[in-house]
């Protein structure tokens, strides 16, 4: 990474250099220990003699920058679902049974549907016989009325709040489920690896917060991830293929190699690597 930020420099190496660094990010090579070399890259790049809007170099800074937003973007998602996870309160036997019956009685939702649009209509009808309200100013209701009328208004807006807390709930839980599934999905990118390990395995371990359902969902997501994550350790990709990322591979391309007396690596000590890069 160091060579990296002393060629981005260069408006002559600027391509070559940057696309090294992409391959870093790609190959998930850019971690917390390596954050603040790759930051390096960065900052190295925007103090070129050559302006980043320049024809000939504004593709490349482009597309390295671009890259390397996605990861910030991506990780900082991540960070906020294990946050909204872990502020999620542990699901209650009420919540697991209210999933149950909300699953058993969909067609009952749908005829309660059609009942509440049929009551609405009556409603709007009686409305209509007494547009201007003129039947409430002819009955009078007394003061103990009143107050029962208040007393049970307020009983009522308590329990509009403790049902509107409960919906708020169910479909943050459901958001967070599907925001899992979508990150499940990029797996296959390496740079998204890692993070999703920790992601997935927060959620595993913060199951409690999720009711019966989403924990089966969980429990089966982070059993797929952990058999992949096995997989990578093992040099095999999800497809069985050898798959190592960039520090194993040059761990491997070079344990065999020659060392000149200038510590430069090649086929025989040639620099070819230094020569590829300039």
């Amino acid at each position: 990474m160091k060579k990296i930020t002393s060629h981005i420099k260069n408006p002559a190496k600027v391509n070559k250099a940057a696309k090294l660094a992409i391959q870093l990010i790609q190959a998930g090579s850019v971690k917390s220990g390596t954050s603040d070399y790759f930051f390096a890259i960065l900052e190295a790049a925007m103090l070129s003699s050559t302006p980043c809007t320049d024809p000939s170099v504004r593709a490349d800074y482009h597309s390295l920058f671009m890259e390397a937003q996605s990861t910030k973007e991506f990780s900082k998602a991540a960070g906020q679902i294990k946050d909204a996870i872990s502020n999620l309160p542990v699901a209650t036997k009420d919540d697991d049974a209210e999933e149950a019956m909300s699953l058993e009685d969909n067609t009952n939702v749908a005829d309660e549907d059609s009942k509440t649009r049929a009551k609405d209509k009556d409603n709007n009808d009686e409305d209509q016989a007494d547009p201007f309200g003129l039947d409430a100013l002819l009955h009078e209701s007394t003061k103990k009325g009143e107050k029962l009328k208040t007393k049970s208004e307020g009983a009522v807006k308590i329990k509009e709040d403790e049902e509107e807390t409960k919906r708020f709930l169910k479909s943050q839980r459901e958001a967070l489920i599907t925001c899992l599934e979508i990150a499940a999905r990029r797996y296959k990118t390496p740079w998204c690896q890692t993070v999703i390990d920790i992601l997935v395995k927060h959620a595993f371990d913060n199951e409690a917060r999720f009711t019966a359902r989403q924990r089966d969902a969980i429990g089966k997501l982070w059993a797929s991830i952990r058999e992949q994550l096995t997989r990578r350790k093992q040099g095999k990709s999800v497809n069985g293929k050898l798959d190592v990322n960039a520090f194993e591979w040059l761990q491997q391309k070079y344990a065999g190699e020659k060392i000149s007396i200038r510590h430069s690596v090649g086929g025989s000590g040639d620099r070819r690597a230094q020569q590829w890069l300039g």
